[in-house]
């Protein structure tokens, strides 16, 4: 995939994630891509709504990609996602065995914009860190400075 493709695509989980505030919950998206540039699954958020403390886009996300395909199918996948996967969800991405990882902004960057917030107590734990203690050589890409002052206006007014 090329710089724009991913672009592209984070464009794409920034609607996920406007669906999903406009749903009452936490404005995140994901979306997984295979290898041939096909959208096979977005997620909204959905920890709030479902009363899920699991329901972040990325891990519901997972959590029904590897009860549609093989983990060798979606080695070749990419999961594209507005923020920077949190712990929990780049585990679930790691033990869902998803290859690649695009994300727009960071966790670092989420952080300012949650600040203590109670409903997303944001780590500052970067995922490319996590990865790199497991055994699989799972790729990360980002952030994208392109996409940051679309997928920040998502959350304005929501974590005051």
């Amino acid at each position: 995939m090329s710089y724009k493709d991913h672009l592209y695509y984070l464009e794409k989980c920034v609607e996920v994630s406007k669906r999903s505030r406009e749903n009452g919950n936490t404005p995140f998206g994901a979306i997984l891509v295979d290898d041939s540039g096909n959208i096979l699954m977005e997620q909204e958020n959905i920890e709030l709504t479902e009363h899920k403390c699991t329901g972040h886009a990325e891990t519901a996300l997972m959590e029904r990609a590897s009860q549609t395909y093989s983990k060798e199918f979606l080695w070749n996948c990419t999961l594209y996602s507005t923020a920077e996967p949190c712990a929990m969800c780049s585990g679930s991405i790691y033990w869902g065995n998803v290859g690649r990882v695009v994300y727009g902004i960071t966790e670092k960057r989420l952080l300012e914009l949650t600040g203590d917030n109670d409903i997303n107590p944001t780590f500052d734990l970067p995922c490319r860190d996590i990865f790199a203690r497991g055994q699989k050589d799972v790729q990360v890409i980002g952030p994208f400075p392109e996409i940051e002052q679309t997928a920040v206006a998502v959350h304005e007014g929501f974590w005051d």
